[in-house]
């Protein structure tokens, strides 16, 4: 799981282009929106589309769970993980 937290780090800031954040700066537990890396709605969109091209996962917006995989590094590995069994 832990190789999964890097890649999906280096894919927030490659998709997001993020200047000046490294994957060391996000924690793995910081929320990726709101006062955590201040990620807005826009961003959510993009990451989304991302994460399903290179995971192969299905993500519906109207699932009220989606708000929580989202949330942090962390449960956006946990969905991707639980996804691939």
């Amino acid at each position: 799981m832990s190789e999964l937290i890097k890649e999906l780090k280096v894919l927030i800031i490659e998709v997001l282009n993020l200047e000046d954040v490294t994957p060391s700066d996000i924690a793995i537990n910081e929320p990726l929106f709101g006062d955590g890396l201040g990620l807005d709605s826009i961003d959510a969109l993009e990451l989304g589309l991302a994460l399903q091209k290179k995971y192969n996962i299905s993500i519906d917006a109207e699932n009220e769970d989606t708000k929580l995989y989202f949330s942090s590094v962390n449960n956006l590995a946990k969905f991707i993980d639980s996804g691939r069994t």
